[in-house]
């Protein structure tokens, strides 16, 4: 079921109209009475319709449609603001088109790799199909809260907390703005059929479960350990090799494999000691 725009007139041009109506109903009553001209029947029967009319007029509030069922028929909705007269009978109810938000309770999930963490996202919603989000989900604001939570262990699942090894893969900690995207798309897929639109997506809340947290933060502290030290590692290296070659460019100094040796373990020793290493000058042979 798809929204369609209701038969409805301005409300004040038909209060008028009917407010019209139904003097002229009483005005055929007095004439009789008085007269005899006028028809008592007429008149009774214009104010009867005079009174069904007024009470099929609605207000529409900024930002508020009105979904109009005539005995279990939909018949449109009316997304204008202000008063309207529409088709008698009809039932009326209100459906907020301003932008919601819902806040995901803090849920604990296995990402990729089968850590338990703890994940919370808001979302940001609006209805764009009044009819679709009356008529084809029992309640579309508790549809979209389990939704919500469905997805957010879904999309979590598909990515790892983090990872060391591989900086070019994503994880839920190093890339948020690509998770909100594809949290956001994947609710948009199951909220479809309930005519709302997803506005935005955002992680609030990520972290360890409580039970592993104390050994994850030493994984994640010696993982971090390891690439900085191999960072050390390969950075002396490569000073070490330009040293030898600007010792050579430019003193001429020709130095035995030993010597180099000697050197290269000298400057590697310096650069990769967390602590200040102590010179010890050579004097040579006594």
């Amino acid at each position: 079921m798809k929204e369609k725009k209701a038969v409805y007139i301005n409300g004040f041009i038909g209060l008028i109209i009917t407010f019209a109506v139904g003097i002229y109903g009483v005005w055929n009553i007095i004439r009789h009475f008085i007269s005899g001209e006028g028809s008592t029947t007429l008149g009774i029967f214009l104010i009867i319709i005079a009174a069904l009319f007024s009470t099929s007029l609605t207000t529409v509030n900024p930002n508020e449609g009105k979904v109009l069922t005539f005995f279990g028929n939909y018949i449109g909705t009316i997304r204008e603001a202000g008063l309207f007269m529409v088709v008698p009978f009809t039932t009326k109810e209100t459906v907020s088109l301003r932008v919601g938000n819902f806040n995901s309770p803090i849920l604990k999930v296995n990402d990729a790799k089968g850590n338990p963490i703890e994940i919370a996202a808001v979302i940001v919603f609006r209805v764009v199909d009044t009819a679709t989000a009356l008529f084809s989900v029992d309640d579309y604001e508790e549809f979209i809260q389990i939704q919500s939570e469905s997805a957010i262990r879904h999309v979590a699942s598909e990515y790892p907390y983090d990872i060391f090894e591989d900086e070019s893969e994503l994880t839920l900690r190093g890339n948020p703005t690509e998770v909100s995207q594809r949290l956001a798309e994947e609710l948009q897929e199951r909220l479809n059929v309930a005519g709302v639109e997803i506005v935005e997506t955002r992680l609030t809340h990520l972290a360890y479960a409580t039970e592993i947290a104390s050994a994850m933060l030493q994984r994640q502290q010696s993982s971090a350990i390891l690439s900085a030290r191999k960072m050390i590692v390969e950075g002396a290296v490569s000073i070490t090799e330009e040293a030898i070659e600007q010792l050579a460019q430019e003193t001429g100094l020709n130095l035995t494999e030993e010597q180099k040796l000697q050197v290269i373990n000298n400057i590697m020793v310096a650069i990769i000691s967390e602590r200040g290493t102590q010179p010890v000058i050579n004097t040579g042979a006594n």
